[in-house]
């Protein structure tokens, strides 16, 4: 296990991740895709890969939810679209790119980002792996 509260991941898996991510944005590229859905797909892979404190493995908070955020941004015209303390959406970039091409907002948290992703009919899913459980249980009798 990584180094308890850091949000570092198993080293095993994680190098493959990195790697997967990286290969499915190039092949957006190589096929004439965006940079931006580039990155939302490098990005999604991460959130599948529960080795990663993103989306599926994230890591939980001292209550033991996870609550996540996302940002997505298109450097050519500086627009943006940011997402906060979401606890169900299974790919929490892709609400963000939401927001940003399908919303006058830039930023949308909590309930207010979980009722726009139920409207854009995101898939849900519960994110807490055992790891994270278990790496939660051991901060918490750490701090008791």
């Amino acid at each position: 296990m990584g180094e308890l509260g850091s949000g570092k991941a198993p080293d095993e898996g994680r190098g493959f991740g990195v790697r997967r991510a990286a290969s499915d944005g190039v092949d957006i590229l190589r096929n004439g895709g965006t940079a931006l859905d580039a990155v939302e797909s490098s990005v999604v892979a991460m959130e599948d890969d529960p080795t990663f404190n993103a989306g599926y493995g994230s890591g939980l908070n001292l209550l033991g939810r996870v609550e996540m955020d996302a940002s997505i941004m298109d450097g050519r015209t500086l627009q943006a679209g940011a997402v906060a303390l979401v606890t169900r959406v299974k790919n929490p970039i892709h609400l963000a790119r939401l927001v940003k091409e399908k919303t006058d907002h830039v930023f949308v948290a909590a309930s207010g980002a979980e009722r726009l992703a139920r409207l854009f009919r995101l898939e849900s899913r519960n994110p807490v792996t055992r790891r994270a459980k278990s790496s939660w249980r051991l901060l918490r009798a750490q701090l008791a």
